[in-house]
């Protein structure tokens, strides 16, 4: 029997794998059918009033851009659109017509669903059109309707005035300026975003006044002009309520224009804001690289060295190569290291628009070896100073160095008749300075004594004592009174202390 029953169990766990192994695995779903659903939601959007699902749809606008193509946009137009529409022969006017093996996959594909009979909304048209726009910026050959599918897309858009295409129209608005830059033509679409930017501010459209305020900001940055940015940064209030996405790109840019006007502590504070508010570094690696590589030289700007584990992320080590090397010549303090990168990866640090910044650097770089000069020497001169940090003659060394005597970066004095620096020793034990901290030591030890005494002599919660005892008393009373008035019952003539014959 217990052969057999082993038997049969092994049978069903035979049974159970092959159950598995059998079972299908999810097929994804196409890009045509997702731009379809996505359709459908934007349509529910417009009917409920709920911008929620048309955030659901833009939330998947990065991953479905990746796998578009022209057989999978005209699929998707033919789908959502009528035979006879007349939106629907504009927007296959843009993409090329098909081909014969197009039309042998559409033959031998599933059947196709019910035509639709009347034209979806005109958010559908924009959301397509936003689709299209993005498929053109994915090829070089193709930035040329490109732009001229923006300019028609602005003026289709603007001429319809709907509320309920904000969402849309936010991310169209980041598209036309991808457009105008990556056709070099940025500056020529300043104005129309001024002009868009004003009306999504009167019309209190958050999201677009957000987007707009960043492509204005972008705009100004991609041509150094750092003066006009400040001054839109000063008469525009950013929208609270705008997504982290915009958020972080806005805190970016205004990281860079904190940094250029030397102001390292606010860049330091906003760069951090956008290192917190970006997506993950996986998700959004571009953006999270520009933002580390700013960060990095501003806090060598301010004095402080980033750590060493920052420069082994995955998605960092290799942006970051060339910092590293910057990061360990201000570290050690070797101006010809510093002078090697700098030339070495100089146009790495053109193209991400630092060099400039960077080049600031070079005082931080003497000042750290001044600092290792006077620790290793109790006099040295300044023609040997020269010689050991690369300067060009010895009246910038004498400048330099009384400049971080002045600065408090090194303890000592520059002798001119004999033209040396001789570097205060070790401080000793006693000075002003020392009998200064030792006095407000002392100060703090009397008056935490006198804090002692005076908590002896009134102890903490001593009334409570007090009020204890007086229950205890009531208490007591009360028992003697209860006690009293239960034995004056029980009294009978014999206790009675006037005695009996009274």
């Amino acid at each position: 029997m217990t052969d057999v029953e082993m038997k049969t169990e092994d049978k069903a766990q035979d049974k159970a794998q092959d159950k598995t192994k059998e079972e299908p695995k999810p097929v994804p779903v196409s890009p045509a059918a997702e731009i379809k659903s996505n359709v459908a939601l934007i349509e529910r959007a417009v009917a409920t009033l709920e911008p929620r699902f048309t955030m659901r749809v833009l939330r998947t606008l990065t991953s479905l851009r990746k796998r578009l193509n022209d057989a999978v946009l005209r699929e998707a137009v033919e789908e959502v659109y009528p035979k006879d529409s007349s939106i629907k022969k504009s927007l296959l006017s843009w993409l090329p017509a098909a081909t014969s093996a197009d039309h042998s996959m559409d033959i031998d594909g599933a059947p196709a669903s019910s035509k639709p009979t009347s034209d979806p909304v005109p958010e559908v048209e924009i959301y397509l059109r936003l689709l299209i726009l993005h498929h053109f910026l994915s090829s070089q050959s193709t930035y040329g309707k490109a732009m001229e599918l923006a300019q028609d897309t602005v003026a289709k858009m603007q001429a319809l005035n709907r509320r309920s295409m904000d969402p849309i129209g936010a991310k169209v608005w980041y598209a036309v300026e991808r457009t105008y830059e990556l056709a070099g033509e940025l500056a020529d679409a300043r104005p129309m975003f001024l002009a868009a930017q004003r009306t999504s501010s009167l019309r209190h459209d958050d999201e677009t006044q957000a987007s707009l305020i960043n492509r204005l900001l972008r705009s100004y940055l991609q041509y150094s002009l750092y003066d006009q940015a400040d001054k839109l940064v000063s008469k525009t209030t950013f929208p609270a309520s705008a997504s982290n996405s915009q958020f972080a790109r806005y805190h970016y840019y205004l990281g860079r224009i904190k940094v250029v006007q030397l102001n390292y502590t606010a860049a330091h504070t906003n760069l951090q804001q956008a290192i917190r508010r970006a997506p993950p570094a996986k998700v959004a690696p571009g953006f999270y690289q520009a933002v580390h590589k700013l960060s990095v030289v501003v806090e060598l700007l301010m004095g402080d060295i980033p750590e060493r584990s920052l420069f082994r992320h995955p998605v960092l080590e290799k942006a970051l190569s060339a910092y590293y090397d910057i990061v360990t010549a201000v570290r050690t303090g070797s101006l010809s290291q510093f002078q090697t990168t700098l030339s070495k990866h100089a146009a790495l640090f053109e193209a991400d628009k630092t060099y400039t910044l960077i080049g600031r650097l070079r005082q931080n770089v003497i000042k750290t070896g001044i600092r290792r000069l006077s620790l290793s020497y109790s006099r040295i001169s300044l023609r040997d100073i020269c010689v050991k940090l690369h300067l060009d003659s010895e009246e910038d060394a004498e400048y330099i160095v009384g400049k971080a005597i002045r600065d408090g970066v090194i303890d000592g004095r520059i002798v001119h008749e004999k033209g040396w620096m001789e570097c205060g020793g070790q401080k000793g034990g006693y000075g002003p300075e020392v009998a200064e901290v030792f006095q407000r030591r002392i100060g703090y030890c009397l008056e935490l004594h006198n804090q002692s005494v005076k908590a002896m002599r009134y102890p903490l919660n001593a009334h409570r004592k007090e009020l204890a005892a007086a229950e205890g008393a009531r208490e007591r009373e009360k028992e003697l009174a209860k006690q009293v008035q239960e034995g004056g019952g029980d009294l009978d003539d014999d206790d009675s202390p006037l005695g009996e014959g009274f």
